[in-house]
């Protein structure tokens, strides 16, 4: 049994929640995007119109991230949110991912 299973539902949605208003003050920084929270997904839009779509999916206590690069999927190991392929680090991802997007370096800390 995996640390993701072991949340309960109301845990999974806090810390997804905590997740996606950190994601969203790092980013509110950074002029040459949109990012946004509503009904639990965050949309994070670039100058260009392409988007970063960052959501919940509690059926399996997971972050599901959308991108020009592919789509991802992380769960809660107990300590961070883990890539469910290649076990990369959702803030590594999304710094990554974001970055290219952007066209400029960006850093994201969860």
């Amino acid at each position: 049994m995996n640390a993701a299973s072991l949340l309960g539902e109301s845990e999974f949605h806090e810390r997804v929640e905590q997740v996606m208003a950190a994601i969203e003050a790092q980013l509110e920084a950074c002029d040459d995007l949109d990012c946004e929270i509503n009904g639990g997904i965050l949309t994070i839009e670039f100058a260009d119109g392409s988007k970063v779509i960052v959501n919940r999916q509690a059926p399996n206590r997971e972050i599901w991230v959308a991108a020009k690069s592919g789509g991802f999927h992380f769960r809660f190991d107990g300590t961070t949110w883990l890539d469910t392929r290649s076990s990369e680090p959702l803030a590594a991802l999304l710094s990554r991912v974001v970055s290219a997007q952007d066209g400029a370096a960006i850093a994201i800390t969860i």
